[in-house]
């Protein structure tokens, strides 16, 4: 089994709702998105996914977050847009575009700051 991780970032706003606590008043993070692949094997140029894929289509899923209000989005409109389900969401956007035989997106982390993130693992 292969691992392959890349990191790319965006900016963008959001609030949780019912939360009792300062995180129900908007407010903002330069999120770090944490994508990790797994493929069991590698292709005839002994890669288990080029690293340019990967970051192609983390990036075009990013774009979608990146400088806007979260909450206002068709994704976060009946959840809260919380590192949990950022990730997850990530996790299955990104998969979309590059799962295929032998090679699956396994997990995303969240970082909405250098010491507090949250990881979706696909089962």
């Amino acid at each position: 089994m292969y691992e392959v991780k890349i990191e790319e970032h965006f900016a963008a706003a959001h609030n949780l709702r019912g939360y009792q606590g300062q995180c129900e008043a908007l407010h903002g993070h330069n999120w770090k998105v944490e994508v990790v692949v797994r493929a069991d094997r590698l292709d005839d140029t002994d890669l288990a996914l080029d690293f340019q894929d990967l970051k192609q289509a983390t990036r075009e899923v990013l774009a979608r977050l990146d400088h806007t209000y979260l909450n206002e989005l068709d994704a976060f409109r009946e959840r809260n847009p919380s590192s949990e389900r950022i990730a997850e969401y990530v996790c299955a956007e990104v998969a979309r575009r590059i799962d295929r035989e032998g090679v699956r997106v396994h997990r995303v982390t969240a970082w909405e700051s250098n010491r507090a993130a949250a990881t979706f693992i696909r089962g």
